[in-house]
């Protein structure tokens, strides 16, 4: 496993703001209206061809989902599961 320094209190501040921040209509518009970039493109294929290989039936992807959400909501302190 590749040992990473861990982000600044400071940046983690930064980053929680921007994620929680409150967009106006116009800039979620601008956002959701904008094209996409033919690398953005590329990429989302290059995932879902990696992702269909990696669990090739619908069982599989089912399964897959099943198991990411409940690592997902596991340690949450308001898990829809308690």
């Amino acid at each position: 496993m590749i040992e990473r320094p861990l982000p600044s209190s400071s940046a983690v501040e930064a980053a929680t703001r921007f994620a929680h921040r409150r967009l106006t209509p116009a800039e979620f518009r601008a956002y959701v209206d904008a094209p996409v970039s033919e690398a953005e493109r590329k990429e989302a294929l290059r995932l879902i061809r990696w992702f269909k290989n990696r669990y090739p039936t619908p069982a599989d992807r089912l399964a897959y989902a099943r198991r990411s959400y409940a690592r997902w909501t596991a340690h949450r302190p308001h898990s829809p599961r308690d």
